[in-house]
């Protein structure tokens, strides 16, 4: 039995959530997912997997060995790469993930140039509101905005975002502006559900918090759909101020309630925690932090 490849299988069990899930993910068929599992089991004369029709469950004895067995692969992995020369020269794969929007707009033209500066480097950028668990789903670099949670991830800050309302001409023609945040209660909005509440949106009044009740007409799940509701005359929206900058910039909505915003959304690029940083992730970093921050300006 080759352990090591039992440990992937397990540990993509474990991630898909169930033995059929890991059969389509690693392309395997699912009686030889099951049957490396099997062995394993034997081989170590503990049940590793508390097992259902639909998904699986790790015994206590499988969360302590999965979690060895993490520990375990990302070692090899790390050899591999550093006798592949990754830490001698920025070559190889990377992973990276960025906001739909801001992706598109801000990081793919730096990852563009990038990887004409790199010919020796691969990329793969996945664009996506969903927060990914970067150890878990082997990302080695991502975006993300908004204030971090205590982790071990390395953090490089880039900037700050304002969270803005908008709206369209169009709409300020046919209702009267909004002053003060009390007022939204008298208006159709658009929310995004990505960002905040579909019931009620929260500003800064002075040094206190006003939480005030919305009355939602559509609620969207991206950021371009309530852009575009909001262009349309539908009614206000709030979103990242990046997200509405090409609407507002060519005259398409307009900023509403700038005194009462709340503070502005940090942005940061971050990465796993680990021993020595690949040269590929380094030079990553070095090319893109002083890019982005540009943009963040």
């Amino acid at each position: 039995m080759d352990r090591l490849d039992a440990m992937t299988v397990l540990l993509a069990v474990v991630e898909q959530g169930s033995l059929s899930a890991a059969s389509r993910h690693l392309r395997l068929p699912l009686a030889t997912v099951s049957r490396k599992v099997s062995d394993l089991e034997a081989h170590l004369n503990a049940r590793l997997l508390q097992r259902t029709n639909r998904k699986v469950a790790l015994t206590e004895a499988g969360r302590s060995y999965v979690e060895a067995a993490r520990e375990i692969l990302g070692r090899v992995e790390e050899a591999e790469r550093a006798a592949a020369g990754e830490y001698s020269a920025p070559k190889g794969e990377l992973t990276m993930t960025a906001p739909i929007v801001f992706g598109r707009l801000h990081v793919l033209p730096v990852v563009v140039d990038f990887l004409k500066a790199y010919p020796e480097i691969n990329l793969r950028l996945m664009l996506g509101d969903r927060v990914s668990n970067l150890v878990e789903d082997h990302i080695d670099l991502a975006l993300r905005i908004g204030n971090l949670p205590d982790s071990n991830l390395i953090a490089t800050r880039l900037g700050a975002i304002r969270r803005a309302v908008y709206a369209s001409p169009d709409y300020l023609e046919r209702h009267i502006i909004p002053k003060h945040p009390r007022d939204l209660s008298n208006h159709d909005c658009i929310t995004f559900e990505g960002m905040a509440s579909t019931r009620n949106w929260t500003f800064v009044d002075g040094k206190h918090d006003v939480l005030v009740p919305i009355r939602s007409r559509l609620a969207v799940n991206t950021a371009e759909a309530a852009v575009d509701a909001a262009v349309a005359g539908l009614g206000i929206t709030r979103v990242l101020s990046y997200q509405a900058a090409r609407a507002e910039k060519i005259g398409l909505l307009v900023p509403l309630l700038a005194d009462f915003e709340p503070p502005p959304a940090p942005v940061h690029l971050v990465y796993p925690s680990q021993g020595l940083v690949p040269l590929k992730l380094r030079a990553l970093m070095d090319f893109a932090t002083p890019r982005l921050r540009a943009t963040l300006k």
